[in-house]
């Protein structure tokens, strides 16, 4: 398989299980995304660990979640980004739209922290 995905309460959590992130993967990757949107999560974790390589099919499937995450109040983040990701994420000039945070456990503590202040928000 090419990717995983783990469903949680507050989130779901996409792993590519690839080191190239290119176009043989990106089309189920948004499929997935628009799969679990239509089941109603809101809130993406992707873990990029193990991606050496993405070309702009990939940023696509990515920004396809950040999309549907953003336009439903919740948040897209990247996980364990690597350096070649990174670059292109960069030179894209998406680095201010996209999120990315070093490691899955803290894009988790971010994702129930973002929650929580938003329910903040909600009820002032």
């Amino acid at each position: 398989m090419k990717y995983t995905v783990d469903k949680q309460e507050k989130y779901a959590l996409i792993k590519v299980a690839e080191a190239k992130f290119n176009s043989t993967v990106a089309p189920e990757i948004k499929a997935e995304f628009l799969y679990l949107h239509n089941q109603g999560y809101k809130n993406f974790i992707i873990d990029l660990t193990g991606v050496q390589y993405c070309d702009s099919s990939g940023l696509s499937a990515i920004l396809t979640g950040n999309r549907l995450s953003k336009n439903e109040g919740g948040a897209c983040i990247l996980a364990g980004v690597q350096d070649h990701v990174r670059k292109l994420i960069s030179i894209s000039q998406l680095d201010n739209i996209l999120v990315t945070i070093p490691t899955v456990n803290e894009a988790i503590d971010f994702i129930f922290m973002d929650e929580i202040e938003k329910q903040l928000h909600k009820e002032q």
